[in-house]
């Protein structure tokens, strides 16, 4: 079977792979876009479980760049439902024509650099096998489901599920339903399923630190003023260290010295709801400043202590770790718990130790179970790279190119060995609110590729198909890394076990999987990568002859980087 041509494959048709897409067309490029999915959304399409919701607000978990579309799409809530994303995305994939150009229930299962005809040699799982310049992932951050290795799952006689796999037909009224974790996903799940089962044990590691999300439906008032600010809305966002709508404070805990202040401007911020809000809206350091991070643990334990009316679940409920995780929000997780029919066991107390045919099995008792819920996240970043076979430069895997220290990259874009494989979200990208995340990275990917066509078109004659190359520096990679670690140094988020740093897999290498610095300074040093002519990234003509050593000045993000 001969192989097919196309100028670029992009593989996920998520947020990030609808709009590489959309811009790859305006470049007037052959586009593949393939999907494991039977339909567009990525994360939103597979993440189908009761309560899945964004805990961005509804304003702004879209893309900026269709302004038309920004005053005249619909949405209800101040937060969007899985539903309404997946909704949305569907949308946009029809507003534009995109959907002529994907491919679903189709697998990548093979990428490898041919050094012959400078092109990627890829392998699908339908059988087909393509020759592509440009090899574009958008395979999204939170997308590799993790399930622990717990002895006795496959014993199990009732159901068991991920909600990142959530069956259509599972219904749980009246079932004797187990949730294991309580991150983001664990807490919407328990949130909305409560009042349906008979009844709902929560098995629980890490207590967590979340806070009302604040939703509630949209008056006509607010949607015209969102509408007649979108411009300034937008431009704020990226501005911004974490790009959720709301200006970030500037006001360090300690120069607020009445407890009774800080109390005020806790409870306000708890009023008005959203994690982000609450952590980065009444105080500039709480990932910096432990006493200011505690301030900020004691309010929301003693929120708890007043929600949740048994005192020995809300003993079990209250964490005592750094407010340092991911920031949640809820529509009334704490509430649940006072219903007869809700428990939580707190695995550091009474581990579980099997599973059996009945249920889990602790070390103090049978949880007799008709369903298993895992809502134990996602093997996050590289999961999805470790499980594809992408060969580079040398015969590399980019897994053998991780392994030794943790995933790398320039920018969350290139990795050296690696040309023409560019990815969106990938490893050392910032934390942040991720539309305009994955705007930034498909617009600078957007622009090297317009770059490298246009050596192609300008080429000699004779010079014709002697490709150009886009390539990151192993420096600028190596730069990068660094500018990395400065920005999360002194952070509490680095001092605790998450997924983050990738600590929620035994044996994953603890790393530095985000740009810490803010939105608005990832935003700057793409800028004067782009200013520079591509600081860090060259053809193959071009290589190093052209480019000062590679250096992030950080001085102009200091501010941001305080506030994470």
């Amino acid at each position: 079977m001969s192989q097919k041509q196309v100028d670029a494959l992009v593989v996920g048709a998520g947020f990030g792979g609808i709009y590489q897409l959309y811009r790859l067309r305006q470049l007037n490029l052959s586009v593949r876009v393939i999907d494991t999915a039977s339909g567009s959304g990525g994360t939103w399409y597979w993440n189908r479980y009761p309560g899945a919701m964004s805990d961005t607000e509804s304003f702004v978990y879209r893309y900026s760049w269709d302004k038309e579309d920004l005053q005249i799409y619909p949405w209800t809530h101040h937060y969007v439902k899985q539903a309404d994303v997946l909704a949305y995305l569907e949308h946009v994939v029809e507003r534009h024509d995109l959907g002529k150009y994907m491919q679903f229930n189709t697998e990548l299962l093979s990428a490898e650099w041919n050094s012959t005809t400078n092109r990627w040699d890829i392998k699908l799982s339908d059988g087909d096998t393509y020759s592509v310049r440009y090899l574009v992932t958008a395979l999204g951050l939170l997308s590799k489901a993790n399930y622990p290795d717990i002895s006795g799952i496959s014993t199990f006689k009732g159901r068991i599920c991920h909600t990142a796999a959530w069956p259509k037909d599972l219904d749980l009224t009246n079932k004797r339903v187990g949730v294991i974790g309580c991150g983001s996903t664990g807490v919407q799940v328990i949130t909305d399923i409560a009042k349906d089962v008979k009844s709902l044990t929560c098995f629980q590691r890490h207590p967590q630190y979340t806070v009302p999300s604040g939703d509630r439906p949209v008056q006509p008032e607010y949607r015209k003023w969102v509408n007649q600010n979108y411009d300034d809305i937008f431009d704020q966002v990226k501005n911004s260290a974490v790009g959720f709508g709301f200006v970030e404070s500037t006001v360090p805990f300690d120069t607020v010295k009445s407890p009774q202040r800080r109390e005020e401007i806790f409870e306000d911020l708890w009023k008005q709801g959203n994690g982000f809000r609450f952590f980065f809206g009444g105080f500039s350091d709480l990932a910096t400043n432990r006493e200011g991070n505690e301030a900020a643990c004691s309010f929301i334990r003693n929120k708890i202590s007043q929600i949740v009316k048994d005192p020995e679940k809300a003993r079990k409920l209250s964490p005592h770790d750094y407010y340092a995780r991911r920031p949640l929000c809820d529509g009334g997780y704490f509430e649940q718990f006072n219903r007869p029919n809700v428990e939580v066991v707190l695995l550091t107390e009474d581990p579980i130790t099997s599973i059996t045919p009945e249920g889990i099995q602790t070390s103090s008792a049978l949880h007799e179970l008709d369903v298993i819920i895992f809502a134990t996240g996602f093997d996050a970043i590289e999961g999805n790279y470790n499980r594809v076979r992408i060969r580079g430069r040398n015969g590399m895997t980019l897994k053998e190119k991780w392994d030794p220290v943790g995933p790398t990259s320039y920018l969350g874009v290139a990795v050296p060995n690696f040309p023409n494989l560019l990815m969106i979200t990938g490893p050392q990208g910032p934390f942040s609110n991720l539309p305009p995340a994955i705007e930034a990275h498909v617009d600078l990917i957007s622009g090297l590729i317009d770059r490298a066509e246009g050596f192609r078109r300008r080429s000699r004659p004779g010079d014709v198909n002697k490709p150009k190359l886009i390539e990151a520096l192993p420096e600028a990679e190596e730069a990068w890394s660094r500018e990395c670690e400065q920005a999360a140094e002194g952070s509490l988020f680095k001092e605790t076990a998450s997924w983050i740093f990738g600590q929620n897999i035994p044996g994953k290498k603890y790393a530095i999987r985000f740009y810490f610095g803010g939105l608005k300074a990832f935003y700057q040093a793409v800028q004067r990568v782009i200013d520079g002519g591509y600081t860090g990234f060259a053809t193959l003509e071009d290589k190093v002859e052209d480019e000062e050593a590679i250096t992030f000045d950080s001085s102009s993000g200091q501010e941001l980087t305080a506030h994470l």
